[in-house]
């Protein structure tokens, strides 16, 4: 490859700060605001894009609040952020789901405002439209990152750092071991969200409850669709068939469209972009516009083939595709997709999980659901790299298999993760001593403060 040297040059110090957090959305946010309410502690967030909130902003559901029993596990600031959704009519309750265990629904919209409001609230800085691309090194410990934007230049110095970029960016750049996809080096696919309006959902809803011969859904009985609540519509395999020969090109074995807020608006997860890694540019690029064509396609076929869809249009498309996996930590645990299975408990414990192994398979079309009996704990271990001082990890970049990845990447342990993450960051601090070497109890106590819920 032909390169160039880069001249040496003097880059100015913009901020200093106890706690940065770097990337806004689901884990981001929540590490943020846990990292303030640490009194005395000074937070800044970072932020590529024009909006915080990630993923939450795509029309999305938050899965994993519930465990299989019904009962919530995922709480703390996370049920916060829900609550006053809810309060504004911008979020549903936690329906249980057989397949996804739970579906709460949020607005996209309002959850972009009510996240600059907490910031605001919380005395966090924000910074957008700044991608991190260096990491400041003392030996071991990462001192700060240096920031690139229309301004050019600039370095954050800060005393602890949370990466919550979803790629993992700090903690590769400061030498972290990280891991990347299954056996193969293939990460699990990623979709661009449309939503659709317009949609006769009783007409919907009947069709699927009252001909389960013919609207096929997996694992759910049809009838659970019938009244107007919260849902996932996964199945419909029989009328992919039916399209495909007739010339429509559905990259999906399963038709995948979710409730949204609105009594006539669903939201589309299919146009499936299989080997592409979201860390290189120019495969994202070809990704992004991939979906855009197949989003078109799939459209098409879910007015053709999917009762109530008749007349429906497409409204509004995600701001970017979700990313399901690229880098992830090898830090000091590594969670397993037997933890998951064992309903594995640990005593460093900082949230709990129970949202399904939901490998999309990085090959071919289809998916793959796998349960835990119960619910599973989450390692502080696992948001901690193994060498590297200062740096904690959260949200779908954790020390964990690609399997076990393929559950705790879903956005309630994101978030779960993110504020066990912020409140670790500010009181390694206070203790004055590395994020590897807190007292774990007393982070386990501070965390049950604010609500985090601990298995017995």
């Amino acid at each position: 490859m032909k390169t160039i040297t880069e001249q040496a040059r003097q880059i100015p110090v913009r901020d200093e700060v106890d706690v940065l957090v770097v990337g806004g959305g689901p884990a981001g946010l929540m590490a943020a605001q846990a990292a303030a309410l640490v009194p005395g502690t000074s937070v800044m967030l970072l932020e590529t894009r024009g909006a915080l909130g990630g993923n939450m902003t795509q029309g999305l559901p938050l899965l994993g609040f519930l465990g299989r029993k019904g009962n919530q596990i995922i709480d703390g600031l996370p049920q916060k952020f829900v609550d006053r959704l809810r309060e504004r009519g911008q979020a549903t309750h936690h329906r249980a789901c057989p397949l996804h265990v739970s579906l709460t629904m949020i607005d996209p919209e309002g959850t972009k405002y009510l996240a600059w409001e907490i910031m605001r609230e919380s005395g966090v800085k924000v910074l957008m439209y700044v991608l991190v691309v260096d990491v400041i090194m003392e030996g071991d410990e990462v001192k700060g990152v240096i920031i690139e934007s229309k301004k050019g230049r600039e370095a954050i110095l800060a005393k602890r750092i949370v990466d919550c970029t979803g790629d993992g960016d700090v903690a590769y750049r400061a030498g972290c071991e990280m891991a990347y996809g299954n056996e193969d080096g293939i990460a699990q696919p990623a979709t661009l969200m449309f939503s659709m309006r317009g949609v006769d959902s009783r007409k919907l809803r009947d069709a699927v409850a009252d001909h389960p011969e013919i609207y096929d859904i997996d694992f759910i009985p049809n009838e659970f669709f019938r009244p107007m609540d919260n849902c996932t519509m996964v199945g419909f395999r029989k009328q992919i068939q039916e399209a495909r020969k007739e010339g429509y090109n559905i990259p999906v074995e399963r038709t995948i469209f979710m409730t949204g807020m609105a009594e006539d608006e669903w939201w589309v997860n299919m146009s499936r972009v299989s080997g592409v890694d979201a860390t290189d540019p120019d495969q994202y690029t070809y990704g992004e516009d991939l979906a855009i064509r197949l989003n078109k396609e799939i459209a098409s076929y879910m007015k053709a083939y999917i009762p109530g869809f008749e007349n429906a249009y497409m409204d509004r498309v995600a701001p970017f595709m979700g990313i399901r996996e690229t880098r992830r930590l090898v830090g000091e645990y590594v969670l397993t997709e037997q933890d998951i299975f064992d309903c594995a408990k640990f005593d460093d414990v900082i949230a709990v999980s129970a949202y399904p192994v939901d490998q999309h398979h990085p090959v071919g079309g289809d998916c793959t659901l796998m349960w835990c009996p119960d619910c599973h704990d989450i390692p502080y271990r696992s948001l901690l790299p193994k060498k590297i001082d200062s740096l904690l990890v959260a949200g779908r970049c954790i020390s964990a298999t690609h399997l076990a990845l393929a559950s705790v990447r879903v956005m309630g342990p994101a978030m779960a993760t993110g504020e066990a993450a912020g409140k670790a960051a500010a009181l390694s601090l206070k203790q004055g001593v590395q994020p590897r070497n807190i007292d774990v109890a007393a982070l386990q106590e501070a965390l049950r403060e604010e609500g985090v819920y601990f298995r017995d």
